[in-house]
C-alpha cells in the first residue's frame, strides 16, 4: 500500500513590518493599540523653535519692564533683565489706580466668563440635542450675528445704558457680554461630537428631566469644551478696550483703560508702560495655568475622536 500524501497546508501569513517604508522621520512610530507614541527629532526641533518664538514677546516684556527708558532707546537694546522692575512697578501704582483697575477687570471678566460659559453651554445643548420648531432658523440667525461688526451697535447700546443710568458702572460692561454667538456655535459643535444620543435616551427612560440631564450628564461631558470657551472668553473680556473706554470713566477703569494713563509726558516712558502691561498679563497667565489641564484634555479628546 502506498502512503497518502498529507494535505497541503496554507502558507503562513507574515506579520507586516512595524514601520512602513518611506515614513517621514517627524511622525511617531507605531500607532496601534498599546504602542508608545514617540516623536522624532525634527518634531521636537520644530516645537522648540515655536516655543521660543511664542515666549519671546513675554520675555521682552519682562526685560523692558525691568529697565529704564534710556536703556530701551539704545541700539542694540539689552536682552537681559535690569534692576528697575520694582521701581517701575511703583511708578505704575503712582500714575494709575492699577489695583482698582485689576479688581474691576477681574469682576468684569469673571462675570462675563461664568455667564457666557453657562448660557452658551445651555444654548449649545438645546441646538445640538433637543428638537423644537424653528431650531435651524434660530441657529442661522445666531450665527449670522457674528458677521455684524460690534462697532455698529455702540451708539444704540450706549443710549440704552444711559437710559438705564448705568454709565460709569460695571454692569454696563458685564451685561452686553454675557452671551456670545461664537460660544453657542462652539458648544453646539462640541456636544454633537462628545454627547451620544443613547445616553440622553437612557436618562429619559430613567425618568430624568431635561434640567436633570443638563446638570448631571451634559455639564460633566462638556467640561473640557467649557474650559476652552472660558479661557477664550476671559482673554477677550480682559483685553477689551473699545467698549469699556466708552462706558466707563477714569474713576472706574478696567486694566486696559488704566494702561493708557501710564507713561504720559512729552516722551512716553515705555518701561513704565511695559511694567503696567506685565501686571495686566499675570492674571491671564494664572487663569491659563488653572484651566490648562482641561484645555489640553479637550484638545486631545477632539483629536482622538476622528
Amino acid at each position: 500500500m502506498t502512503a497518502l500524501a498529507p494535505p497541503p497546508t496554507a502558507p503562513e501569513k507574515r506579520r507586516p513590518p512595524r514601520d512602513r517604508p518611506g515614513k517621514p522621520p517627524w511622525l511617531h512610530k507605531g500607532g496601534g493599540a498599546g504602542r508608545t507614541m514617540t516623536g522624532g527629532w525634527l518634531a521636537y526641533l520644530v516645537l522648540g523653535f515655536a516655543l521660543l518664538i511664542s515666549a519671546f514677546p513675554f520675555y521682552w516684556t519682562i526685560v523692558a519692564a525691568s529697565r529704564s527708558n534710556a536703556d530701551l532707546a539704545q541700539v542694540p537694546p539689552s536682552l537681559l533683565p535690569g534692576p528697575n522692575l520694582i521701581k517701575n512697578f511703583e511708578a505704575v501704582l503712582e500714575e494709575a489706580d492699577i489695583g482698582k483697575a485689576l479688581l474691576n477687570s477681574l469682576i468684569v471678566s469673571g462675570s462675563i466668563t461664568v455667564g457666557t460659559v453657562l448660557s452658551c453651554t445651555l444654548a449649545g445643548f438645546a441646538f445640538a440635542k433637543l428638537k423644537f420648531r424653528g431650531r435651524g432658523a434660530l441657529l442661522t440667525l445666531t450665527i449670522g450675528t457674528m458677521m455684524i461688526p460690534p462697532q455698529l451697535g455702540v451708539i444704540p447700546l450706549f443710549m440704552l445704558i444711559a437710559e438705564l443710568q448705568w454709565v460709569n458702572q460695571l454692569q454696563a460692561v458685564i451685561l452686553p457680554g454675557l452671551v456670545s454667538a461664537f460660544g453657542v456655535f462652539f458648544m453646539r459643535q462640541y456636544l454633537i461630537q462628545s454627547l451620544p444620543d443613547e445616553l440622553i435616551e437612557a436618562a429619559r427612560m430613567d425618568g430624568a428631566s431635561t434640567a436633570r440631564i443638563f446638570w448631571s450628564i451634559v455639564i460633566p461631558i462638556a467640561r473640557p469644551g467649557m474650559a476652552v470657551l472660558g479661557m477664550l472668553t476671559f482673554m477677550t473680556a480682559w483685553n477689551d478696550f473699545f467698549w469699556p473706554v466708552i462706558a466707563l470713566s477714569s474713576q472706574e477703569p478696567t486694566v486696559q483703560v488704566a494702561l493708557r494713563q501710564l507713561g504720559g509726558g512729552y516722551v512716553n516712558d515705555q518701561s513704565v508702560i511695559m511694567a503696567g502691561t506685565l501686571l495686566g498679563t499675570l492674571p491671564v497667565l494664572l487663569v491659563f495655568g488653572l484651566l490648562g489641564r482641561q484645555i489640553v484634555g479637550g484638545i486631545m479628546q477632539g483629536a482622538v475622536k476622528g
